[in-house]
């Protein structure tokens, strides 16, 4: 029987040999393995767990190697496959030639957890990613703490959840004839269908009056995964409507689901008692948030604030407020899907495909651009203000949508959109549906993370729509990215009402949420 265990490190994390040697010698316990202090420190909790649970300790010098052995150990997950490893080398004493004969992968077992004194098993993070690895590397037996056992099931895979260490070491003789063994069956949600989550009476959208170009442009975004950024004066509900931004997202995919439970299991975040994260993420980082807690660091590489955003929502509220530097780093992540961390000359990259939603003033005291309150601010404060979002940045926004308080709305916006004013969720939902639905038959993920080359094989324009864009384009001095930008705004506009073609009228709103400044020129 071989036992392994896991060690967290980035995203990737890695599967770790947990051998024991029992010699001549004086008793005692020797771990190598570059283990960092907590796994030193398991020698006399295993120790005691050992005594605690009824079985005998190995009056021989243990030697407990933990390979590869250039990879530094960490955390207090190893108790358990220690103490499992020792007591599997105390009652099967083999000669090597034995062992070897043992070590195929149907002899593997991983095994995760922390011990205390009295031989109990706590929960330990990184089980779900454990797993995972596991069955990357062939071994399909898994023996995990009892409160991580709705975490680590994964489709083909036995996974033993147990409360103590002598449960652990009578899983191994289960695992012996693991053939007649039953798999975990796992149901999976049907990928043609666009889910909601269920929805919670503080989260509908019929309470918010008034809004309609707002709430018409966090539709669209919620159904093509476009970037938002809202601007107004303080209380016209800009935070109150992206907020519930959640309630109009579809719930993940499977394929989707996995990648983002398996940072929430790295990261210990995974709610207790699931075994995976079916809604989207929303995370709404503080101002006061550094870099290393936006991108993600730390010793284990741990996943920073735009990794547990993957898949989901990053909302910056009062986003001016935020460091320029921690501004600056989500352009890379935007553009690319992932993010790259390096610590002690190893690295590892994370998945980040998160919207990005913005929310702001339009100056520092909020009443620029308002029709009923005095702006003190002078042009200078109003324009470094502004340059915290410096214009790459920018340009990575799809929509801008200017808010203002229901007194002083736009007429244009009121005519528009005046059928959103007071519209509810289950409404909002019906089109977004729709899309989504239409998208992922199209082209398996959402418009707005279609690639420039992508965007021209799938998204086609005829003569008319491609001259309206073009003339657009010239008038509004847009870069090649925003021009870019309209087309799949178009195609998300045209999936929501269920259109094969584009047609002239979704370029021109398209156009409309790019370049909408609401008379704050001054400001984009």
């Amino acid at each position: 029987m071989k036992i392994y265990s896991f060690s967290p490190f980035g995203y990737e994390g890695a599967i770790v040999s947990v051998d024991v040697d029992l010699r001549r010698g004086i008793p005692a316990v020797d771990v190598v393995g570059l283990a960092d202090n907590a796994v030193k420190e398991s020698r006399e909790r295993m120790r005691s767990a050992i005594l605690n649970s009824g079985y005998e300790f190995p009056k021989e010098r243990v030697l407990i190697s933990l390979s590869p052995a250039d990879m530094r150990k960490e955390g207090a997950g190893f108790d358990l496959p220690i103490a499992v490893a020792v007591l599997y080398a105390e009652h099967n004493k083999q000669s090597p030639d034995d062992q070897k004969k043992q070590s195929g992968t149907e002899n593997c077992v991983l095994v995760m957890g922390e011990l205390d004194l009295t031989g109990n098993v706590r929960s330990v993070r990184g089980v779900h990613a454990a797993v995972l690895t596991a069955k990357e590397n062939g071994i399909n037996c898994c023996i995990v703490p009892k409160g991580n056992y709705q975490e680590a099931v994964v489709p083909q895979m036995h996974i033993f959840g147990v409360e103590n260490l002598k449960e652990a070491f009578e899983c191994l003789s289960r695992i012996q004839n693991v053939k007649e063994l039953k798999t975990e069956v796992v149901e999976l949600q049907c990928e043609d269908e666009v889910c909601f989550s269920p929805l919670a009476e503080n989260m509908n959208y019929s309470t918010v009056k008034n809004q309609g170009t707002l709430l018409r442009g966090l539709q669209i975004a919620a159904a093509g995964f476009h970037n938002l950024m809202v601007y107004g004066p303080p209380g016209c509900g800009k935070t109150l409507a992206i907020q519930r931004l959640p309630s109009i997202m579809p719930l993940l995919t499977l394929a989707e689901s996995q990648t983002v439970t398996r940072i929430y299991s790295l990261a210990g975040l995974l709610p207790a008692g699931s075994s995976r994260i079916s809604q989207r993420p929303f995370r709404q980082p503080h101002q006061t948030s550094s870099l290393e807690g936006m991108s993600g660091g730390g010793v284990l590489c741990r996943p920073g604030e735009i990794s547990l955003a993957h898949n989901g929502v990053l909302f910056l509220d009062e986003a001016a407020e935020f460091r320029t530097s921690v501004l600056q780093a989500l352009r890379i992540p935007l553009e690319t899907g992932s993010v790259t961390l390096s610590r002690a000359g190893r690295h590892t990259t994370y998945p980040a495909n998160f919207q990005l939603i913005i929310a702001t003033n339009p100056c520092p005291c909020g009443n620029y651009g308002s029709k009923s309150k005095i702006c003190l601010c002078s042009a200078r404060s109003v324009e470094f203000y502004w340059k915290k979002f410096s214009a790459p940045l920018l340009d990575r926004i799809d929509i801008r949508i200017p808010v203002f308080n229901n007194s002083e709305s736009m007429s244009e916006s009121d005519s528009k959109y005046s059928n959103y004013n007071s519209i509810s969720t289950e409404e909002l939902r019906q089109n977004i549906a729709r899309a989504v639905k239409t998208q992922r038959q199209r082209q398996g993920k959402m418009n707005a993370l279609l690639s420039p080359e992508e965007v021209r094989k799938i998204i086609r324009l005829d003569k008319d729509c491609e001259a309206l864009l073009e003339e657009s384009c010239l008038e509004e001095n847009f870069s090649a990215r925003g021009m870019c930008s309209i087309k799949k705004l178009a195609r998300t506009i045209a999936d929501m009402i269920g259109s094969e073609a584009i047609l002239p009228a979704h370029i021109k709103e398209a156009v409309y949420f790019r370049k909408n400044t609401g008379g704050l020129d001054f400001c984009l």
